[in-house]
């Protein structure tokens, strides 16, 4: 993961054993003050060249935070009695820890496997013993013997007690020391196999935060939340392009920034809810800068910089996905104004939310969508089918406020 400055998550979880009704639980987010977003553009080109680089019951809705404009959040249990946790939902990653901030509290259900524990997130990592331990999504909702990571060594979780990981279950191999070749079952794979879930499916929501503490987020353990999403779900199957077909990577069939085509043809990048904005190869993100007159990177916080007078003519910035037109607006492709001083920059200047991988093209894993492209669309994880999907919602498009 990339350091984790602010974050507000909303998860939904449908009560006890029920597959009809759904119970939502609001998420308390942490407050920040300061630049606590700088360095968050330079984190997530970290994030995505690690990434790249890796070897290899019914639906419960549980609440979410958006921390400081940055990163969903959702409160997790651990232990009996419950300690609770503010986790880091992370669909790039697949090991569950704690320990970052509050530290791990083991009661009688705390049982040591005899085994480290070490996964390394592009700018930060934890390394620690591994403990099987009762965990609380929600009411009602528990996983027995489900892998707890305590983390006593670790660097870039300030604000945050750990990660929750609901990535693909191959992610967590060669995490375990003395047992490198072992896998380590996730809080998806523990909930179906103890009936807590019918479906491995996890359905994402996020929205645009109008304050540096808002709950405005949900996650559907098993299922998906209708009133969630407009119209239909638009399903794509996971890429079989290496190395994004190790996560929950999909292709674009195009994109296009107004009448400029920035991805010409079908390409591999994945979906990442631990990523903040949305980055492009170096090559594409090159199309994208120069059809906006005088954008440039700002050498100091990293962030593309958009004029003031380039604003009114920004164009959609359109992603075709398994045969749908997905689209960012020009609010969804600039950060508000007042947002300038958590991401470290200045006051007045405009700065966009798509950057650089700091790569060309070509290498199997050329784009990633990240949270700011998860606020405005619904967003399905179905590892049953192997695949990702995404639906409109009623904040998909909205009108710039600076």
């Amino acid at each position: 993961m990339q350091s984790f400055p602010a974050l507000l998550f909303v998860v939904l979880i449908a009560a006890s054993r029920s597959t009809s009704s759904l119970v939502s639980i609001p998420l308390t987010k942490l407050e920040r003050t300061g630049s606590y977003l700088q360095g968050s553009p330079h984190a997530d080109r970290a994030r995505a060249s690690f990434l790249k680089c890796r070897q290899t019951g019914g639906p419960t809705t549980v609440p979410a935070s958006n921390l400081d404009y940055a990163q969903y959040t959702t409160s997790v249990g651990v232990g009996s009695p419950a300690t609770y946790y503010n986790l880091v939902v992370d669909t790039g990653s697949s090991n569950t820890f704690v320990g970052t901030g509050k530290t791990y509290v083991r009661t009688s259900t705390s049982i040591p496997t005899g085994q480290d524990v070490n996964v390394t997130y592009g700018s930060g990592f934890f390394s620690g013993v591994e403990y099987y331990d009762t965990v609380t999504l929600a009411p009602d909702f528990v996983i027995a013997m489900q892998s707890i990571g305590d983390a006593l060594q670790y660097a870039d979780f300030e604000g945050v007690d750990g990660i929750i990981g609901v990535g693909p279950v191959d992610l967590t191999q060669g995490t375990l020391l003395p047992d490198t070749d072992a896998s380590i079952p996730t809080i998806m794979n523990n909930a179906l196999k103890q009936g807590r879930i019918e479906k491995q499916i996890l359905g994402v929501s996020f929205a645009p935060a109008m304050t540096g503490n808002d709950t405005n987020g949900a996650l559907t353990y098993g299922g998906i939340d209708d009133a969630l999403y407009i119209g239909e779900i638009t399903y794509t199957p996971v890429t079989e392009t290496y190395p994004a077909s190790t996560f929950w990577g999909i292709n674009v069939t195009d994109s296009t920034y107004g009448t400029q085509i920035v991805i010409p043809e079908s390409t591999a990048g994945i979906v990442d809810t631990g990523t903040t904005q949305v980055i492009l190869a170096d090559d594409f993100f090159a199309v994208y800068v120069d059809a906006i007159p005088g954008a440039h990177i700002d050498n100091n916080t990293g962030l593309l910089v958009i004029p003031s007078s380039s604003v009114a003519d920004m164009q959609l910035l359109n992603f075709n996905i398994g045969g749908t037109v997905f689209s960012m607006d020009t609010a969804a492709q600039l950060i508000p104004l007042d947002q300038n001083t958590a991401w470290g920059g200045q006051a007045g200047v405009q700065y966009g939310v798509i950057i650089n991988m700091g790569a060309n093209s070509g290498e199997g894993l050329d784009f990633i969508i990240g949270q700011k492209f998860m606020e405005k669309y619904y967003a399905v994880f179905d590892t049953d089918d192997n695949r990702v999907g995404f639906a409109y919602t009623d904040h998909t498009f909205s009108t710039y406020l600076p």
